[in-house]
């Protein structure tokens, strides 16, 4: 029997209206709670904690998530699961497991979450073995507890030890998600044909499924393929799908199909337009040079109202950029409502590209917040000019530079052909503790090879090789250059067979040395194997070979892979391309033949192209065309003395010492200088560069002493007649 309390005045209404036997006599009612209503109270607390648990740990405050967990007067198994994800999310695996170690009870969601975190988390010690290990313990198993752990051992690139623990998957568990988690393993290292055999034996296949193969098959470059398994897709294609689709197109050099599959998507309106598919095409245009597809997607979002995220907008801003349209870049980066830093740098990048490096300077110095890439890219820009001098000032204003900005600086220097600047650089870097990248290396590669050093060449073929970098591609490229530039074609093509996956630059650096050392036959051999394999030769591949054929005096050969240029490669040749061809007739005599190919070319012929036939000329004495070449030479570059040199040295050589008077007149009071010649020796690991008429070194007077006791022993032994004299 439930006890009432007295009621009091403030409990009583009395009514005078009424008779005293019907006073009304009113309590106070509490609501009556059942056990079963206290305990539906609890349970709703009880989810409502374990939900903000998870909640914290996503957001990372783990603090207030142990703050909530110690409050709680009952947990369940789920409270204790939520506070180890929240560790797990958190990187804290060690208190994960704590937790996990001290539940009174656990569930096979619990030994999944445990799983997960050492999965997710294999960097730090053996998280795949502990894994594993508590797997084997697992009291059962459900396919999440399959699935997690086929994908760690996968992770872990134990693809034998996966392959056996999916087999042992009930049949029931394998699909899809198991199945899923392999086929994308085997499709990121390239094993395709393992993957299409899970997926051939799938019964059940989702959009996952799917959608990896067309990803996998895409990142290979295997596109038709990929779009056999698009075009299969019994559910209906994702965003993601479609992006993979368009995307691999566009990066085989499949812009029309891409394209083309775009306007489809849009046509068909299955799928929504996103940005990343948005970025795709921004990105391709601007890499290829479409302008007009751009610009028609562009115009397309803005009759749509498509609102722009900062991600969009840089795309836009990029693709601008790269047709060259820097102002029109400008405008949209100003009507950016939200900007970024990849904002800042995309434009400043678009400024370099074209040269504006005064608009540059004055972007780089409004820049809010600047990381290394707005440093770098500014070095890049005063590099290509030839401002090393305000590169280097640019660079000691810098914060912390990074490798890649060290890099930056040491290749200025190495593309202004200040080669002992570059190494002292390099020399100070490695000071610094600063590990140098696989670009630094090859940037100092090309300096060895331009110098034609060898020696320093192999000290960095040393270095490379201790710090593990010698089969890096760049740098492999760069070595097969440099060992060709120096003369050592053996070690050249040494390097170049123990290259796994040539690309086209591999094959070109090969060619060109071998044409460059008379290797002619090689290097056609190599073309041939290049054409034969499927492979498209490129603008380089071809003006190697028609330097091959030049050294070994292969004319029909030459005209030939010069018609097919067009013909069969669809590439324009350009004014190097007939340089080539200029110099392979000349030195076979056909100077008539070498004119008329200049006349007739559709580009404008440079300095190279009369050079050539200016060369010819001198060698096979036609004065008349050696007067031609130069006097066009002169037009072209008027501070060039090579033609002077050249067709003075003719006039003598013809015996007609007037006309060679007067161009030696005409040279001097249009004062024209020769450039000196220089010459490089290493001393003591030190390159030291010399030029001629120079009395700068410190040890000038000793040198000329040597020099002037090895020309008179020369001339008393008769190797040499003229009078000689150190200078």
């Amino acid at each position: 029997m439930l006890a009432l309390k007295k009621p009091t005045c403030n409990h009583l209404y009395l009514c005078k209206s009424l008779r005293p036997h019907k006073f009304s006599i009113c309590f106070p009612v509490r609501p009556y709670s059942t056990p079963a209503d206290q305990i539906a109270k609890t349970n709703t607390n009880l989810v409502s904690c374990n939900s903000q648990i998870t909640k914290y740990g996503r957001i990372g405050d783990i603090v207030a998530a142990e703050s909530l967990f110690r409050r709680m007067p009952e947990k369940s198994v789920v409270t204790h699961t939520a506070m180890l994800s929240a560790y797990a999310i958190n990187g804290e695996i060690a208190t994960a497991r704590k937790v996990f170690d001290e539940m009174p009870q656990r569930t096979v969601a619990t030994w999944n979450a445990m799983i997960t975190a050492y999965v997710k988390n294999m960097s730090r010690g053996d998280g795949v073995g502990e894994a594993f290990r508590l797997f084997l313990r697992m009291p059962e198993r459900n396919a999440v507890s399959f699935s997690v752990m086929v994908m760690g051992l996968v992770n872990a690139g134990r693809f034998d030890h996966a392959e056996k623990l999916y087999n042992t998957t009930p049949l029931g568990w394998r699909d899809p998600f198991c199945s899923n988690v392999l086929i994308n393993g085997y499709l990121k290292i390239g094993r395709l044909d393992e993957a299409v055999g899970i997926f051939d034996r799938m019964s059940e296949k989702n959009v996952v499924s799917w959608s990896s193969m067309v990803d996998g098959f895409c990142k290979r470059g295997r596109v038709d393929e990929a779009r056999e398994f698009f075009d299969l897709m019994e559910e209906r294609k994702n965003e993601f799908t479609w992006c993979c689709m368009v995307d691999g197109y566009m990066k085989k050099g499949c812009f029309e199909d891409g394209f083309g599959l775009f306007l489809r998507m849009r046509r068909e309106g299955e799928v929504g337009i996103e940005p990343t598919i948005l970025t795709v095409v921004f990105e391709s245009c601007g890499r290829i040079g479409r302008f007009r597809e751009g610009c028609q997607v562009h115009g397309l979002l803005s009759r749509l109202g498509f609102e722009y995220d900062v991600f969009l907008g840089n795309s836009v801003i990029a693709m601008y950029s790269k047709f060259g349209f820097v102002n029109e870049a400008r405008s949209l980066f100003d009507m950016m409502s939200e900007t970024d830093v990849v904002s800042w740098n995309t434009l400043l990048h678009g400024y370099v590209q074209a040269g504006m490096l005064e608009e540059a300077n004055e972007l780089f110095k409004n820049m809010d917040s600047k990381d290394p890439v707005s440093w770098t890219t500014l070095i890049t820009g005063l590099s290509s000019r030839g401002m090393t001098g305000k590169c280097s000032d640019l660079f000691s204003k810098m914060p912390k530079p990074d490798g890649v900005a060290w890099t930056a600086l040491i290749s200025a220097f190495v593309n202004n052909e200040e080669y002992e600047e570059a190494l002292r650089r390099f020399s100070q870097m490695i000071c610094d503790g600063i590990r140098p990248n696989p670009l630094t290396l090859s940037s100092l590669l090309s300096a060895s090879a331009n110098l034609a050093s060898l020696n320093l060449g192999l000290q960095i073929h040393d270095f490379a090789i201790k710090l593990v970098m010698e089969h890096d591609l760049s740098i492999q490229n760069a070595l097969v250059s440099m060992y060709s530039k120096c003369g050592s074609v053996e070690d050249a093509y040494r390097i170049f067979k123990s290259i796994a996956n040539p690309n086209i630059v591999s094959i070109n650096s090969m060619i060109m040395g071998f044409a460059h050392n008379g290797y002619g036959e090689e290097a056609l051999g190599l073309f041939t194997q290049l054409v034969d394999g499927g492979h498209n030769p490129t603008e380089v591949t071809l003006l190697g070979v028609l330097s091959a054929c030049t050294h070994a005096g292969l004319v029909e050969e030459g005209q030939r892979h010069f018609k097919s240029m067009r013909d069969l490669f669809k590439l324009d040749p350009g004014p190097d391309h007939y340089a080539c061809m200029v110099d392979l007739l000349g030195r076979a005599g056909l100077l008539d033949e070498a004119l008329n190919l200049i006349e007739t070319m559709p580009v404008e012929p440079h300095a190279g192209v009369w050079g050539a036939l200016l060369g010819a000329s001198r060698t096979h004495m036609r004065l008349d065309l050696a007067s031609l070449a130069a006097e066009t030479i002169i037009q072209l570059e008027p501070d060039n003395a090579t033609p002077y040199v050249v067709l003075s040295d003719i006039y003598g050589i013809a015996g007609k010492r007037r006309d060679e008077e007067e161009m030696r007149l005409s040279k001097r009071l249009r004062g024209v200088k020769k450039s000196p010649g220089c010459s490089w020796i290493t001393v003591k690991d030190k390159v030291r560069l010399f030029l001629s008429g120079d009395k700068s070194h410190v040890n000038f007077e000793d040198i000329k002493i040597i020099l002037g006791t090895i020309i008179h022993d020369m001339k008393h032994v008769g190797l040499i007649d003229l009078d000689c004299q150190p200078h």
